[in-house]
């Protein structure tokens, strides 16, 4: 049998045949495509794919593919059971446990190169980049979409906050691609947990300041922040920029779904306007987020089902413009300093502005204290040390400014 590749359409998974060794790659099959990974000492895994549980709207078609697999390994004793033995999470300090459950447990992974990508680049030289396809067999999660109230959307992307703090902080790392599809629940002992799923773009914060040689940006188009849309933006990726993709994340959900399997259509256009996102180049999202964030007066306009939201993207809405507002303020002052001066002039002193916080207008404290809080209802916080950060906020006023702002969405 020849392995192959696995590429996307817009409607189907197309199987392109090459003449590479089985081991990692993909094979014909009657009863469904295999895929064959090797484990260890010369060992296999084969798992048969079975229904396609998510297939990004990527026009660059480097979105995710989620394929609900079974094990087919007919030499083991069980084949309908694959003992990888190989389970890990990004987990580093065993200490700090509270993250494995809003973590993916990662079986195997491996990285398939597109053979026909030596004529194109061949043919254009520095205007193509080669490009592999990334694999992961991890342990079976619910699609965000899977969830049946409001509050229990709020709770799993609060959990999605906690776990990106938590890969921040311990770790180092930084996600880099949050988007509606990379948010997953797991199910376990009854409670459901959000799960930052899709760490393939992830980097840790001591190369955040290196040069990507990458011609595309990092992140799926609807969901980047709107600096990265921006020809002038030569990064770095910080951790903001990964909490503003949550807001649209949160943004583009309550205002296409009137529920969890309901996309909203209009009979004039057919098309919600965020839809538009979806499609569009980045001139015209870096237009339409700007607006967004600088807009005094900026609504979201949730669907019914999602109003609850309204309060959350509000306070998220008008931190991003005060913390913007100010970055461009520092922007202007470094700009000034550095002019010439005349003659007995001292040179201006620049205060210091954290960039990563927006001057901290837009910290994770910020957002904690904005998130923990849905509908007159606290949701859960998983971690003591953002325990203890609430219970500081509210008995010693710490933040006064986002604790009145939390005060805000807990009386309305």
């Amino acid at each position: 049998m020849n392995s192959s590749s696995l590429i996307a359409s817009q409607n189907i998974l197309e199987l392109v045949v090459s003449n590479e060794p089985l081991l990692n790659g993909i094979i014909d099959s009657s009863g469904g495509p295999l895929f064959v990974f090797l484990f260890k000492d010369s060992q296999t895994r084969t798992v048969r794919s079975k229904r396609v549980a998510l297939l990004s709207d990527d026009r660059l078609r480097r979105g995710t593919v989620i394929i609900q697999v079974k094990c087919a390994s007919h030499h083991l004793d069980r084949p309908s059971k694959c003992p990888w033995n190989t389970a890990t999470n990004l987990h580093i300090h065993l200490e700090h446990t509270r993250g494995m459950n809003h973590l993916p447990t990662i079986y195997q992974s491996c990285a398939i190169k597109f053979h026909q990508q030596s004529s194109l680049k061949e043919k254009f030289d520095n205007g193509y980049q080669t490009r592999l396809l990334r694999c992961s067999i991890q342990d079976e999660l619910q699609l965000l979409m899977s969830l049946k109230s409001s509050k229990e959307y709020a709770q799993a992307f609060y959990d999605v906050v906690q776990c990106h703090h938590w890969g921040w902080r311990y770790p180092r790392i930084l996600h880099r691609d949050i988007s509606i599809g990379n948010i997953m629940v797991r199910e376990k002992n009854g409670q459901k947990y959000g799960v930052l799923n899709d760490w393939d773009l992830a980097s840790w914060l001591s190369t955040q300041n290196e040069v990507s040689t990458s011609k595309f940006r990092t992140g799926t188009k609807p969901y980047m922040a709107h600096e990265q849309h921006s020809s002038d933006w030569q990064g770095p990726h910080r951790f903001r920029h990964d909490l503003e993709s949550l807001f649209y994340v949160i943004l583009l959900l309550v205002s296409l779904y009137s529920s969890p399997t309901e996309k909203v259509r209009f009979p004039s256009t057919g098309d919600h306007r965020y839809e538009k996102w979806h499609k569009e180049d980045d001139s015209f999202l870096d237009g339409r987020k700007s607006k967004i964030i600088n807009g005094g007066n900026w609504q979201s306009f949730p669907q019914p089902f999602f109003s609850g939201f309204t309060l959350w993207l509000a306070a998220l809405q008008k931190n991003l413009r005060r913390g913007i507002f100010n970055l461009e303020n520092h922007k202007h002052a470094v700009l000034a300093a550095s002019q010439p001066l005349k003659p007995g002039r001292r040179p201006p002193q620049v205060p210091f502005f954290d960039e990563d916080t927006l001057g901290g207008y837009f910290s994770y404290e910020k957002v904690v204290m904005i998130m923990h809080w849905f509908n007159q209802e606290e949701l859960k916080t998983w971690g003591q040390e953002w325990q203890v950060t609430l219970e500081e906020a509210f008995s010693e006023d710490w933040e006064s400014e986002a604790s009145e702002e939390s005060y805000q969405l807990r009386s309305s």
